[in-house]
């Protein structure tokens, strides 16, 4: 569902009216801002679509490819060392790794089971916790998924050049600052 459910953009003209009645409006901040979700929405628009052709859900994608990352990073660790915190395998810790409640990723991971793609054991380290791991099923999604979806991403940003790619990511990085900033002391916007 997009976050921005304006139709067409106002004009900067507009925005620069509407301040006047109310003060508070930087057009300048305003106009990148909206922006921002527009092309957040139409991106994610065209990723969803992929995935819904290939009968996988945006959320369930992040499942397996958080599982799918924390594999790879056992997989490349020397024998003997102990391997990257970061590989979620615990329900708990796909939740938090993506921002939903637990009852929500209960759900992403019933349904990735029961269409053979994860699986549920014991943890083998605390017998009480459950651990969730890909199955084949869901690793041979994933070869034959990615090549396609990554083109796909490829397309999005080939409007713009490496150089323009590096700018926007550090002025993204900016905002999510910002973002996390505001979200810590709301009272810092004011």
């Amino acid at each position: 569902m997009p976050l921005l459910l304006l139709k067409d953009l106002p004009r900067y003209e507009c925005l620069l009216e509407a301040a006047r009645e109310f003060p508070d409006l930087d057009p300048s901040a305003a106009e990148a801002l909206l922006h921002l979700l527009r092309t957040s929405d139409e991106a994610y628009a065209v990723s969803s679509r992929n995935m819904g052709d290939h009968g996988i859900s945006p959320g369930r994608f992040m499942v397996l490819m958080l599982l799918w990352h924390g594999d790879q990073i056992k997989a490349a660790a020397p024998a003997g060392t102990v391997t990257c915190a970061c590989s979620p395998h615990t329900p708990a810790e796909l939740a938090d790794n993506c921002g939903v409640t637990r009852a929500t990723m209960t759900g992403l991971i019933d349904t990735l089971e029961r269409d053979g793609f994860v699986k549920r054991e014991p943890d083998p380290v605390d017998r009480r916790m459950m651990s969730v791991r890909l199955t084949a099923k869901a690793e041979e999604f994933l070869h034959g998924f990615l090549p396609g979806h990554f083109r796909i991403h490829s397309a999005i940003m080939s409007a713009l050049s490496e150089a323009e790619r590096k700018v926007l990511v550090r002025l993204l990085a900016k905002v999510q600052q910002q973002c996390a900033a505001l979200r810590s002391d709301p009272a810092a916007a004011t």
